[in-house]
């Protein structure tokens, strides 16, 4: 074989760039993670709790019910985990629900936060 047809040959063969573990990853990273944390008080009935859980994040009566109890006996409890644009507006919501008509002494909303998600 002449040299120019062998110098052609090898040069349309593909090349691979860096060894596997050099190679830039086409794995999307995951977003970080963060929880809304809805916290405990005096002012606010378990079917106020109820209804904002079941009207704000879609919860049903049951499961509402059961965090109702939690943030109750815990003080704090975790009632979604999202990305932190969509945890703000979640606690923004909370936030802004109103007082519990039931509760003569409620005078707002509930608290609420988010913290981030430990990395695992």
């Amino acid at each position: 074989m002449p040299a120019s047809a062998s110098a052609t040959a090898t040069e349309a063969e593909p090349t691979t760039v860096g060894s596997p573990a050099t190679r830039p990853s086409t794995k999307p990273k995951r977003q970080p993670r963060y929880h809304v944390v809805l916290w405990n008080d005096d002012d606010h009935t378990y079917q106020y709790v109820i209804a904002m859980l079941q009207k704000l994040f879609g919860h049903a009566p049951e499961l509402g019910f059961r965090l109702a109890r939690r943030v109750d006996a815990e003080g704090r409890v975790i009632v979604l985990t999202t990305t932190k644009e969509h945890a703000e507006l979640k606690r923004d919501q909370i936030h802004a629900f109103g007082a519990d008509r039931l509760l003569a002494r409620s005078k707002g909303s509930m608290s609420a936060s988010i913290e981030a998600e430990p990395e695992t």
